[in-house]
């Protein structure tokens, strides 16, 4: 599809939205949008720690352990790859807000489904669904939460919340304790489920109050909408604060479109920016096969070594709160010390401790409790780089196609990592041997370190700056570049609608 122009106007939208003070409409931005990478983190993280028992007779499915921990989980990723690439180029033509509530209804359904399961096909099926819906969540959320949050806090919290998955991890593992122990082998699972939908629900309510990006709406035509929008966070803002916002001198001309067409999308991403292109890619395998192959398949190391089958969640749960604490901690230095050094540094140095990690689980020196302790550590520091990962793709091209490069990279980023990385990984620990696993561990810290020295060369130094100076839009004229960057006065502003 062609681009389809309309008019040209003039607006201050992104200035005025990145110079609001940090507010009650902020956080709720964060709950109602942030929240649902707790919900991947609880559904991976269950899957993980019932596949023991989903595998017992009796369980209601007819299905292995690695089955489950490779089949389902490559599905999972498979569906999360087609769904950020489908629900991806709708968040970009027709807007945020409208492809976040599909996506969640997406999710609900499938996984109420999954809770329903009575043979694998089914289970196999309605976890692609599950996946699928999730995938286009990260387009739609990513693009709308940065398009939202003020540029000097758009590092620490993209990051945090990104890391907040590991939150649902720590939740899907401790849930899945008492559900395994206290309920027959065919009922706890279907409950784990069934957690789910009820923390959807609970989102979806939050949801419905968090606005269209008004970034979209100026350069989708709706420019009028997106002044509206603005008028009534500022008013919100000056009222809970109690101070009158100053009028920003910085302004924006853009000829706006309705659409975007994909030949636009590809050379820009290509041709335009193509050591960008490669950052990206290079920083979403990286992290995509150490955390797919390898967190899906924590529990089978449990099982399959330490003969841990029924408690796994506790140790899980420690696991996740190192992911958490990691982004948590580091993440105001993306935003402090710059997002080029701290990528470099979390993704090259978890890389080096999990070399350290799989040469001592080859060696038969570490426990269940030291390993975990071990993947604290690693994870610590790979939280963080994998959580700048989504950042990174979010901030470093055009507003018209961000939602597509978001779900370019994580599918790409994911096809490579989450459904080869499961699979491998899957039949690597089923061999019994200490040597195989230690290779899963030593392949995932051998991309992470390849990424690494990628964003050393060509990482971009996006800290505290406008999005819309870090990639001009699309349909930006050319005289807003330098009205922008040096704050001069537009020759259009007077335009402004």
């Amino acid at each position: 599809m062609s681009d389809v122009q309309t008019k040209t106007v003039t607006t201050k939208v992104p200035a005025r939205l990145d110079r609001l003070p940090w507010s009650r409409w902020h956080w709720m931005i964060i709950i109602g949008l942030g929240t649902v990478w707790i919900l991947d983190g609880l559904e991976v993280t269950i899957v993980g720690n019932l596949s023991a028992q989903l595998a017992k007779e009796g369980s209601g499915l007819a299905i292995t352990q690695t089955q489950v921990a490779g089949t389902a989980a490559a599905l999972y990723a498979a569906g999360a790859c087609s769904g950020a690439l489908f629900f991806g180029w709708l968040t970009d033509r027709f807007g945020r807000k409208r492809l976040f509530i599909i996506t969640m209804v997406v999710y609900l359904i499938a996984t109420a489904a999954t809770a329903l399961s009575f043979s694998a096909w089914w289970f196999f099926l309605f976890r692609f669904l599950t996946g699928f819906g999730i995938g286009g969540e990260y387009a739609a959320i990513n693009s709308a939460i940065d398009e939202l949050i003020p540029s000097r806090h758009r590092g620490r919290i993209d990051i945090i919340i990104n890391g907040s998955y590991w939150l649902g991890a720590a939740g899907g593992a401790l849930l899945t304790v008492p559900l395994l122990n206290n309920f027959a082998v065919n009922v706890g699972w279907r409950i784990a489920f069934g957690m789910g939908v009820v923390l959807g629900l609970g989102i979806l309510l939050v949801r419905r109050n968090v606005p269209e990006s008004p970034r979209w709406l100026f350069i989708h035509g709706r420019d009028r909408e997106a002044e509206s929008v603005v008028d009534g966070i500022e008013e919100r803002v000056e009222h809970e604060k109690g101070v009158r916002l100053k009028e920003p001198s910085q302004s924006m001309t853009i000829h706006q479109r309705k659409s975007i067409g994909f030949g636009r999308i590809a050379h820009t991403m290509v041709a335009r920016y193509p050591k960008r292109t490669v950052l990206g890619f290079s920083l979403f395998v990286g992290q995509a096969f150490l955390y797919s192959a390898i967190t899906f398949g924590y529990a089978q190391i449990l099982s399959t070594f330490f003969k841990i089958d029924t408690n796994t969640g506790y140790f899980f749960a420690v696991l996740a709160a190192g992911n958490f604490l990691g982004p948590l901690l580091l993440g105001p230095l993306f935003d402090s010390v710059g997002r080029v050094p701290m990528i470099s540094g979390t993704y090259i140095g978890s890389g080096l401790l999990l070399y350290g990690t799989a040469w001592l689980f080859d060696q038969g020196v570490l426990t269940a409790f030291t390993l975990t302790a071990c993947w604290c550590v690693v994870l610590f520091f790979a939280s963080a780089g994998a959580s700048a990962a989504y950042l990174t793709v979010s901030e470093i091209f055009p507003m018209e196609t961000r939602a597509m490069a978001i779900a370019f990279f994580y599918a790409t980023g994911t096809s490579v990592g989450g459904i080869a990385g499961p699979l491998i990984f899957a039949n690597l620990v089923k061999s019994g041997r200490p040597g195989d696993t230690a290779l899963a561990f030593s392949i995932g810290a051998t991309l992470m370190i390849a990424a690494g020295l990628v964003e050393v060369f060509l990482g971009v130094r996006a800290e505290r700056k406008s999005l819309e100076d870090i990639a001009e839009p699309l349909s930006a004229t050319p005289t807003r570049g330098d009205a922008v960057r040096y704050g001069l006065r537009d020759p259009h502003r007077d335009r402004r609608t």
